[in-house]
């Protein structure tokens, strides 16, 4: 699939499929190739990814059917989402290196069929076979990591960097479209059918849909760029310096790179308050659903699922919630960072943890009211995710400018391994432990599920201070770490 980048001055000027100028097939996708062909390519697999991120958030979207189903203690059912997590997290390596250097059409054609196969078996497991439906869960994170590191990359290469920001932008935008909608499709297939195994029938259907815009729009072979040019910031500003024509550089390997970024307190530290980040979001999809029926028991509002299916309602909700809060706050998170950049070089960490004290705040106020009024609970649980959401394009443009090009693929992928590690890999499996724990100290009562469930669930405001606190201590360093980026 790699063209020289000596071919690359012969492609220009050329539409998909063209002759080039010596009367030869064109073998790639060249850079200024029609805009429909471009936006179809793009509406294909923006499609996926709302696919992708819809699969990811089933199972918290029916939690309650689930545990029930399945007779499980809060531990048990997090280990669900952990094993996803963990899965999708060491798979995301190993699907960049084949990215990189096989076809990537056929990666992912291969991914969708593959997890959405597996999503479809899933929803005909039984009773007793629980470790298998937690086996299926880990499956599907496999294949769902197929999309998530090789997709980007195309539309990278398909687009200059003018429209490559806005295109990427919208590409990502689907990650929280696609977790809401993953929250509403569980909760509207389980009350409509009576059985939340159907949630499990929807997506695959779309899953094929999705191969079959594949195959149709997406070219066989696409250009690949140079790593300079895939060199972006989400919210629209290049920061970092290219690297200077004519200047060659000693080649170094992947443990020089990795002892390079380690002294790189910007890098550090902003890792470390986005795995942060990743470990309060990670709870939130995982939990909040649960926490609120069971906050609702207690104030009598709904009665406890015992024999009937349980209320889908707050998934329904929180999923329209996840939505809003995400499109909202990747927007406003994007434009506030180009505004104050102009008054202060810092900008970006003092907005990252400037929004992570105030999404802290907010979330330990829910959790506090959530027992009294559960209207407040929502708007507070609203504001927390609004603010959580501000920092996720602003955080990509810290590495991509206090990290020299050269090394910006390493510290992507080293980024998102410690991110999904420390972060959303385990914070839905601890949170539930933590609760299981707690009530088995105590009497059986609904009240004490509650409560259970808000003393752990307290755990996400302390780790959002520390990722505040994170962002303020990489405002200490990032000047002085773009300016080492851009010699």
């Amino acid at each position: 699939e790699d063209t020289g980048l000596q071919l690359q001055p012969l492609l220009e000027g050329q539409n998909y499929g063209a002759a080039a100028a010596d009367g030869t097939r064109c073998p790639s996708v060249p850079r200024n190739s029609p805009a429909l062909r471009d936006g179809l390519v793009v509406a294909a697999l923006c499609f996926g990814n709302l696919i992708n991120f819809m699969d990811w958030f089933l199972v918290p979207g029916i939690l309650m059917d689930i545990q029930k189903y399945f007779g499980l203690s809060d531990g048990r059912t997090g280990l669900l989402q952990t094993v996803f997590t963990l899965c999708y997290m060491l798979a995301a390596p190993t699907f960049g290196y084949l990215g990189d250097r096989y076809n990537r059409k056929v990666i992912l054609g291969a991914g969708i069929f593959f997890w959405s196969g597996v999503t479809l078996g899933s929803s005909f497991i039984t009773q007793p076979y629980y470790r298998i439906f937690a086996l299926s869960r880990g499956l599907v994170g496999i294949g769902t990591a197929s999309y998530s590191t090789i997709a980007p990359t195309i539309i990278a290469d398909l687009f200059e960097e003018g429209k490559r920001t806005t295109v990427l932008s919208i590409f990502y935008i689907f990650i929280p479209v696609g977790s809401g909608c993953g929250y509403m499709l569980a909760a509207a297939m389980a009350k409509s059918t009576g059985d939340w195994h159907w949630a499990f029938r929807i997506t695959p259907c779309m899953g094929g849909l999705a191969l079959v815009l594949l195959i149709l729009l997406v070219p066989h072979r696409i250009q690949r760029r140079t790593e300079r040019h895939r060199a972006l910031s989400i919210s629209g500003t290049i920061r970092g310096a290219a690297e200077k024509p004519g200047v060659h550089r000693a080649k170094t390997t992947w443990c020089q790179d990795v002892g390079s970024l380690a002294k790189n307190c910007s890098f550090v530290w902003s890792s470390l308050g986005l795995t942060a980040m990743s470990f309060v979001t990670g709870a939130l999809g995982m939990w909040v659903p649960l926490f609120l029926y069971r906050a609702q028991v207690v104030q009598g509002i709904v009665p406890p699922c015992i024999q009937e299916s349980c209320n889908s309602s707050n998934s329904l909700i929180f999923g329209g919630i996840t939505i809003g809060t995400g499109i909202l706050g990747v927007i406003a998170g994007a434009e506030a960072a180009r505004r104050l950049r102009k008054i202060n070089n810092k900008a970006d960490p003092l907005i990252c943890a400037t929004s992570m004290f105030i999404s802290a705040l907010c979330l330990y106020t829910a959790l506090m009211v959530a027992q009294t009024n559960i209207l407040s609970t929502f708007i507070f649980f609203a504001l927390g995710e609004l603010f959580l959401s501000v920092n996720w394009a602003v955080v990509t443009d810290i590495l991509l400018y206090v990290v020299t090009p050269r090394r910006q693929s390493t510290a992507i992928a080293l980024q998102i391994l410690v991110s999904h590690l420390l972060g959303d890999a385990g914070s839905p499996y601890l949170i539930g432990l933590i609760s299981s724990a707690i009530r088995a100290g105590s009497a059986p009562s609904f009240q004490g599920i509650f409560r259970s469930m808000q003393v752990s669930f307290a755990i996400c405001a302390f780790v959002g201070v520390f990722g505040g606190g994170f962002f303020l201590l990489t405002s200490l360093y990032i000047t002085e770490d773009q300016k080492e980026a851009e010699r």
